[in-house]
């Protein structure tokens, strides 16, 4: 079977218009981004804007995508089990995005934010759920899509606590619950004692 070749002009139109949305969502509020000012700042038409994108919330979505499952996947891709190595970089990752995104597009990113939970939520639970199927190739697929998760929903919730109640750097953060996350109730019940 042979692989279709993308034409390298359709993948740099593609990339023009993503990048000149990033721009735009640094000067502009989400709300206010029109597939106009969108299709002025990239210098193509209308016709090519819809041939790559259904719409500016298709178009969130892909440059989040691609700009988020890039920088995690990079910075996770050393491992290939799921520990507490693997916790602590995918949640560093999650962050840095998050401080990242906030910083770059600060008048946008608030209405960006259910778009970056769904789009993390569901990346970070195809990661860990491949990984989980690697570790316990016996176990139920159902037991391991429920592990998968709640810890991609966990993960997330910490990232978004860390950033609004947080005073201490996020290393320092993580690093306070991995010994709960990974011993679990055996634990709470060993310090307990």
């Amino acid at each position: 079977m042979a692989e279709t070749k993308i034409d390298p002009r359709v993948i740099r139109t593609r990339r023009l218009i993503m990048d000149s949305f990033i721009q735009l969502s640094m000067r502009k509020d989400f709300k206010d981004i029109t597939i106009k000012d969108i299709t002025t700042e990239a210098t193509v038409n209308r016709a090519t804007f819809y041939y790559h994108f259904t719409d500016k919330y298709d178009l969130l979505e892909k440059v989040l995508k691609d700009d988020l499952m890039t920088k995690v996947i990079s910075e996770i891709v050393d491992h290939d089990k799921l520990n507490q190595s693997t916790i602590v970089s995918v949640f560093l990752s999650v962050t840095n995005f998050q401080m990242s995104l906030a910083g770059q597009c600060r008048r946008s990113f608030e209405s960006f934010t259910a778009t970056i939970e769904t789009i993390i939520k569901k990346e970070l639970e195809s990661i860990f759920y491949q990984m989980l199927l690697k570790q316990h190739s016996t176990d139920s697929d159902e037991s391991l899509r429920i592990a998968a998760i709640m810890l991609s929903w966990g993960i997330y919730g910490a990232t978004v606590d860390w950033q609004h109640n947080s005073t201490v750097p996020p290393e320092e953060y993580i690093k306070l619950a991995i010994p709960y996350l990974t011993h679990g109730m055996d634990f709470l019940v060993s310090e307990e004692l």
